[in-house]
């Protein structure tokens, strides 16, 4: 096993089924990553000294899912001790709602692993029980409500195609009807500010549009809410990184996602750049009506 302070990486793939997780393990594996599928967490120590004696394996990636479920009390135990040897052990945690996960099953038809005979529904509630424990461990959460196949494979490329000790902050633009991104870290309502919907001038257009962002950056507050929320984010930086979380989502949101949290989300990514961190931006729900 890895000596402390040793740089091998290894990620566990994991999240409710329908949500991605296959395409995630394609991803990886045309980013380097060695790939391993669904074995027993009994296994997973002896499956890890072994990659590591492979000169060619670096980073190794291995997914784990509802079906391995009455092993899961030794997962935990296997997690602490990768972690112990020194090895850099992170969970990956991919979400989508209820309602995209039945309708993924029935367009596929086929059953859900823990349904039973039952509904798809019910297995996928009994599904979040069983992995309930694995997503409060995750450091990255990713809901893939929204995305497509490439839009997924996007968001594993920027997250794991290079391994390093950066803190990873996605600023993420959203709409409030739309609901609350669930892989939100931190949480900003700009309900408060003046909403460009009301100019018909600037309703069509966006918060990327300069004339758009121009009326919402100027807005009675809109530089406090920014330098305080800014101020908030390089407040945990530092401690995130200590904890050896390096995953963090600023969700900044309106009311539908188009005006003022989409020019605050690329005004907030422009003044957090640090050399230890890399800046995403994501609007969530641009282009929805």
């Amino acid at each position: 096993m890895a000596d402390a302070g040793s740089s091998f990486d290894v990620l566990l793939v994991t999240g409710m089924s329908g949500a991605g997780r296959s395409t995630a393990a394609r991803a990886l594996e045309d980013a380097g990553w060695f790939v391993i599928d669904n074995i027993p967490p009994m296994l997973l120590g002896a499956a890890i000294e072994v990659a590591e004696d492979n000169p060619d394996v670096q980073r190794v990636a291995v997914v784990v899912d509802a079906r391995g479920g009455s092993f899961f009390p030794q997962l935990a135990e296997a997690m602490e001790g990768l972690r112990s040897s020194g090895v850099n052990l992170r969970v990956l945690f991919l979400e989508a709602s209820e309602e995209s996960l039945v309708r993924r099953f029935e367009s596929s038809r086929r059953p859900h692993p823990l349904q039973e005979g039952a509904r798809i529904l019910d297995g996928l509630r009994k599904e979040r029980l069983v992995l309930g424990d694995l997503r409060s461990r995750a450091d990255l959460v990713i809901d893939t409500t929204s995305m497509n196949v490439h839009e997924l494979r996007r968001a594993i490329d920027s997250a794991f195609a290079d391994s390093d000790e950066r803190l990873n902050i996605t600023v993420m633009s959203f709409g409030f009807k739309h609901g609350i991104p669930v892989d939100a870290d931190m949480v900003a309502d700009a309900r408060f500010l003046p909403n460009p919907y009301w100019d018909e001038r600037l309703r069509d257009r966006t918060g990327q549009d300069p004339q758009v962002a121009q009326a919402v950056l100027t807005g009675e507050g809109a530089q406090e809410f920014l330098e305080h929320l800014a101020a908030l984010v390089r407040t945990t930086r530092d401690g995130y990184l200590r904890e050896g979380k390096r995953f963090v989502t600023v969700a900044v949101g309106c009311t539908g996602g188009k005006h003022r949290s989409v020019a605050l989300s690329e005004e907030l990514a422009s003044t957090l750049d640090a050399p230890n961190v890399r800046i995403g931006i994501e609007h969530r729900d641009l282009g929805k009506e």
